[in-house]
């Protein structure tokens, strides 16, 4: 994934040179990654960064015209044309990379500069002037960075594989991350599953001077919960503004866009106020082997409608046949943030590059603008796991609160960046990522919807019809749109509903109490017509088929090791019941064999034979190029 790391130490030079050359070679997964390095010895100070070739960041470092303020940066920045105003005015350039731009920027601003920042992005500022650098991340903490403050200096990542590399004290599973890991599939707030490393809060502004750190933030949600809250016509009014303002910042790209195109109302947004570019951007969906979902049957008709091409990227039969690579894969890029059951999104997502290297999504939409979460206690059985791991489950499980939360602090600070940051890891390591939905204008205006839309769909719907009558009379997957009345569309959305639910439970199966239930329930809606109607992805089928026998080795190879974590002879009972049939065990099989993985490649460095996790060991070093200071 691309990212930046560093070391800010008072070691002698060439160790930490010889140190962050090594992280940056960590995370060096692909061959279209490029990488580079930046040092400034006379201040301790040692940065690298890693990209995709072609991208903004690659391959260098950031500078002002006197080369005395430097950036290494990761992510993208997307400025309001306001902001540029005073940079035009003392006679920089705003035609310069991103990254040019908040050097100039931090010139004229200094340390205020930071606030004005909208994208997710993170980056080292090093101020030569003042003898200063400034380590800062994105307000919601979506561009990560992993850092360990050791006795011999500060050291960062965007991957914890970058510093387990070159800290081995630090590979060790923490217990509470671990706990929180089985309670809710991420870890909370500031903790990770690495022992001594912890993860910079959102909007973090971290100062570095003569070796000593000064933490503090540059923005707090509380800046936006303050606003009032404003009239269901003034919030629909500005929302139709401020939707139709920002939307041309993300087809800003020098590279070709893919739209991640879907049948929901997020992307269908997107689709209806398309602006013109040079080159007209792709669609694409992702599905599965066989068959049509209704994803795949309405996005159709929506890029039909836009006149742009769409294309279906399958899930192929290697994927199963190949099953553990993919899934070893996963398990180490994201750093064990998303599991074995998401080995899905980097296979895909690679097809895609193969079409577009800058991904638009309508990701995080239904979060921030209607509350939309599955950010809860996963329900891990509690047979499985250790007397330890079970109190320390329950603890955070009492003392996590979403409900005291502001409902898009919760969404835009909590749900995004811990709970669905698996998914845009692994996707983000083979192409470029956008959302216009974590835009700061809009998020900053979410937080002024009346209650009575904080979660309907009606502004998106309004927003469709005023810039695309013809979308507008598409339904969504949800069963909505404005050509219908309404009762037809109740009956699409009680179709979509239960259908969605029966295609769930097909292949998720029913809870423990019920499951005794899942084989005659399976074997009669086989025969209705609606599997595969919503879900194309099918772990619990494939652990009981097409990857049973990968499951077994695993599990066998895992419970042979007797993790300190969960009962072994529980557990292969779980396997057993799972492949048989009988209960649904897919959360706990991917919790264990995620843990599994991690330790086995993260800490030990053993990887199953696949050459793609060697490869950032192995690489031509012609793509690493110090730069000048």
């Amino acid at each position: 994934m691309p990212g930046i790391v560093g070391l800010i130490s008072q070691r002698p030079a060439q160790e930490c040179e010889g140190i962050v050359k090594t992280m940056t070679a960590t995370m060096k997964h692909e061959r279209f990654y490029v990488s580079s390095t930046y040092f400034v010895p006379e201040l301790g100070i040692y940065a690298g960064s890693v990209a995709h070739e072609h991208s903004f960041a690659a391959g260098h470092a950031f500078f002002n015209e006197a080369r005395d303020v430097a950036l290494v940066i990761s992510g993208e920045c997307f400025f309001d044309p306001r902001v540029g105003i005073e940079i035009r005015q003392n006679g920089h350039r705003m035609d310069e990379p991103n990254g040019t731009r908040i050097v100039h920027l931090y010139e004229e601003q200094g340390e205020k500069a930071f606030e004005n920042l909208n994208g997710l992005v993170s980056g080292l500022l090093i101020d030569k002037r003042q003898g200063k650098a400034f380590l800062f991340n994105d307000r919601y903490a979506v561009e990560r960075i992993y850092y360990s403050e050791q006795a011999d200096g500060f050291y960062f990542a965007s991957e914890a594989k970058a510093l387990l590399r070159v800290l081995p004290d630090s590979r060790s599973f923490d217990e509470d991350g671990v706990a929180q890991y089985l309670a809710f599939g991420c870890t909370l707030e500031e903790r990770t599953l690495f022992h001594v490393i912890g993860m910079l809060p959102g909007a973090s502004l971290w100062s570095f001077r003569n070796a000593k750190c000064q933490k503090r933030k540059y923005f707090s949600a509380r800046n936006w919960e303050s606003q009032a809250v404003l009239s269901p016509a003034s919030f629909e009014s500005r929302f139709q503004k401020c939707m139709k303002q920002i939307l041309p910042r993300y087809f800003q790209s020098e590279s070709r866009i893919g739209i991640a195109l879907t049948g929901g109302l997020d992307t269908r947004m997107i689709m209806a106020a398309l602006p013109e570019t040079l080159r007209k951007p792709i669609c694409y969906t992702f599905t599965g082997s066989v068959g049509l979902t209704l994803d795949d049957r309405l996005a159709s008709r929506v890029a039909e409608a836009c006149g742009l091409e769409h294309r279906l990227l399958r899930i192929g039969p290697d994927f199963l046949s190949d099953f553990a690579d993919h899934a070893d894969r996963t398990v180490y890029i994201t750093d064990g943030c998303f599991g074995v059951c998401g080995s899905h999104e980097l296979y895909l997502n690679r097809l895609a590059r193969q079409l577009a290297t800058m991904r638009l999504t309508g990701n995080y939409g239904s979060e921030v603008l209607r509350g939309v979460s599955t950010f809860k206690p996963l329900g891990i059985s509690s047979a499985l796991l250790s007397e330890e791991i079970n109190r320390l489950v329950r603890r955070h499980i009492r003392e996590f609160a979403p409900s005291q939360a502001h409902p898009t602090t919760f969404a835009a600070f909590r749900n995004v960046p811990l709970n669905l940051f698996g998914s845009l890891a692994a996707g983000r390591s083979q192409v470029g990522f956008r959302s216009p939905y974590l835009d700061n204008e809009l998020v900053e205006l979410a937080y002024q919807a009346p209650q009575s839309l904080r979660r309907s769909q009606r502004p998106g719907l309004s927003f469709v019809k005023n810039n695309s009558e013809t979308l507008s009379k598409i339904p969504t997957d949800k069963g909505y749109a404005s050509d219908s009345s309404g009762l037809a569309q109740l009956v699409r959305r009680l179709f979509s509903r239960v259908t969605f639910k029966i295609d769930y439970f097909y292949n998720e199966g029913f809870s423990r109490r019920l499951s005794v239930f899942d084989r005659v329930f399976r074997q009669f809606v086989s025969r209705i017509g609606v599997v595969g109607l919503h879900k194309y992805l099918r772990y619990g089928s494939w652990f009981r088929r097409e990857l049973s026998d990968y499951l077994n080795d695993s599990i066998l190879n895992a419970s042979m090791r007797q993790s300190p974590f969960w009962s072994a002879s529980v557990l292969e009972h779980m396997v057993t019941e799972h492949i048989k049939g009988r209960k649904n065990y897919v959360m706990e099989v991917n919790a264990v064999l995620t843990l599994e993985a991690i330790e086995r490649l993260l800490f030990r460095d053993m990887p199953r034979g696949t050459r793609d996790l060697e490869y950032s060991h192995t690489e031509d070093s012609r793509k690493e190029a110090p730069l000048s200071r």
